[in-house]
C-alpha cells in the first residue's frame, strides 16, 4: 500500500437528538476565547420560522440568510464577505457558524477563507490555493448528504469561466460540528432523498476509482451500507433511526470524499448550465451511467422505486446546441475525476457526442 497524504480531519464533533441545545455553549467557548463578534449564515428556509429554536446571537453578532435557491456562486460569497467585513469593522470574528444543508455549510466555509485571504472567490477555486488560515467555524448541518460538514472544499459555480468547483485546503474545514439528527426532520422527502444520494453516490465513485487507499475505502463502504439500509431497508428512510443514520453515513462519507468519477462531472455540468440542485443533478447523472455503473446504477432504481420518488425524462430535450456544448465543457473539464474513474485517456471513451448524447437521453 502506497503511502497516503498528509490527511486532516475535523477535530471535534458533537453527535446525537437534541445536539443543537450545546450551541450556545461551544459559541461562549469561543466568546472567551476571541473578543470578537460572531458570524451567523443560516439557510434561508429558517427565515422567521421556529424549526431552529433560539439562536446564541447577541445584538454585536451578524446573521446572514443564505439563499440556496441555486447553487452557491463565486459572485454570491463575495458579496457576503464584502458585508461581513463591514459588520466586522476591522475586528476578527469569535467564531463562523453555518447551519443548513451543504449550500449554506459550503457558503460559510468560503467566506471564512475570503475574510483572511485576498483576492474574490474565484481565485481560490481549485487545490492548495489558500494560504492562510480561516478563522474558526462551528458546522450545523440541517440536511445530511453531502459530506459538506466535513469535506475540506466548498464548492461553488463559476459562470464567468462555466465551471463548478471548490476550494480544496484543509483551511476550508470546519473546526467544530454539531450534528443532530433532528434538524432533518422538516426536510421534504424529495430533497432528503436526492442529497442522501450524494453520500451514496460519492463513496461508490471513491471505492470504484483508481484514487485508493485503505482508509477512504473503508470510510466509503461503512457510509454505503447504511444508505442501504436507509433506502433499501424495511424501515422509511425519514424514520426516526434512519435519520441518525444519515447524519452518520453523511459525516463518514464526507471525510471519504474528495475523488469521485464520471458521476460528478456530469452533475457539474447540468448545475452550471440547468441550475439543478447538487442532489439531483448527480440522480440525473446517474440515470445516465449504467453501463459504467451497472450495479450502483441497479441499486439507485430500486431505491427511487422504493420510495416513489420522480426523476422525470426530458429536462435536456429543448436545449440549444450552444447549451449542449456548455453541458459538455462544464463536465469534462473535471479531469481528476475522469482520470479516477476511466484512466487518462477518458475522453476517447467520453467523446463529445456520446457525451452530448447521454444529456440529450435524461
Amino acid at each position: 500500500m502506497s503511502v497516503t497524504r498528509n490527511t486532516k480531519n475535523v477535530p471535534y464533533y458533537l453527535l446525537g437528538f437534541g445536539a443543537f441545545a450545546q450551541l450556545g455553549g461551544l459559541v461562549q467557548a469561543r466568546r472567551k476565547a476571541v473578543q470578537g463578534p460572531a458570524l451567523f449564515f443560516i439557510d434561508h428556509f429558517f427565515h422567521n420560522t421556529e424549526h431552529l429554536g433560539t439562536l446564541p446571537a447577541e445584538s454585536d453578532d451578524s446573521v446572514f440568510f443564505v439563499d440556496v435557491s441555486r447553487e452557491p456562486a463565486v459572485e454570491y460569497v463575495d458579496a457576503l464577505a464584502d458585508k461581513s467585513r463591514e459588520a466586522l469593522a476591522g475586528r476578527a470574528p469569535c467564531c463562523i457558524v453555518g447551519i443548513g444543508g451543504g449550500a449554506t455549510l459550503d457558503v460559510a466555509k468560503a467566506v471564512g477563507n475570503l475574510l483572511t485571504n485576498p483576492g474574490k472567490a474565484e481565485d481560490y477555486q481549485g487545490w492548495e490555493l489558500v494560504k492562510n488560515p480561516a478563522p474558526y467555524k462551528i458546522g450545523v448541518p440541517t440536511l445530511f448528504g453531502t459530506g459538506a460538514e466535513c469535506s475540506r472544499t466548498c464548492v461553488l459555480t463559476n459562470q464567468r469561466r462555466k465551471l463548478k468547483l471548490g476550494m480544496n485546503s484543509d483551511f476550508t474545514m470546519y473546526d467544530q460540528l454539531l450534528l443532530d439528527p433532528a434538524l432533518s426532520r422538516t426536510v421534504p422527502r424529495e430533497q432528503f432523498f436526492f442529497t442522501g444520494m450524494d453520500t451514496y453516490m460519492h463513496c461508490f465513485e471513491s471505492v470504484r476509482g483508481s484514487y485508493r487507499n485503505v482508509i477512504v475505502d473503508h470510510l466509503s463502504e461503512s457510509a454505503l451500507s447504511l444508505c442501504r439500509e436507509i433506502f433499501l431497508g424495511p424501515e422509511d428512510m425519514m424514520s426516526e433511526a434512519n435519520l441518525e443514520r444519515m447524519a452518520v453515513a453523511s459525516y463518514l462519507g464526507g471525510m471519504a470524499a474528495g475523488n469521485v468519477g464520471v458521476v460528478h462531472p456530469i452533475s457539474a455540468g447540468l448545475s452550471i448550465v440547468l441550475h439543478l440542485p447538487h442532489g439531483k443533478a448527480n440522480c440525473y447523472a446517474l440515470s445516465v451511467l449504467e453501463e459504467i455503473y451497472p450495479e450502483e446504477y441497479a441499486a439507485f432504481t430500486a431505491m427511487l422505486s422504493r420510495h416513489s420518488i420522480d426523476l422525470p425524462k426530458g429536462i435536456c430535450e429543448k436545449l440549444t446546441e450552444e447549451q449542449y456544448e456548455a453541458l459538455y465543457a462544464g463536465s469534462i473539464v473535471h479531469e481528476k475525476p475522469l482520470t479516477n474513474a476511466l484512466g487518462p485517456a477518458f475522453r476517447d471513451i467520453l467523446t463529445k457526442e456520446r457525451l452530448i448524447a447521454k444529456f440529450k437521453s435524461m
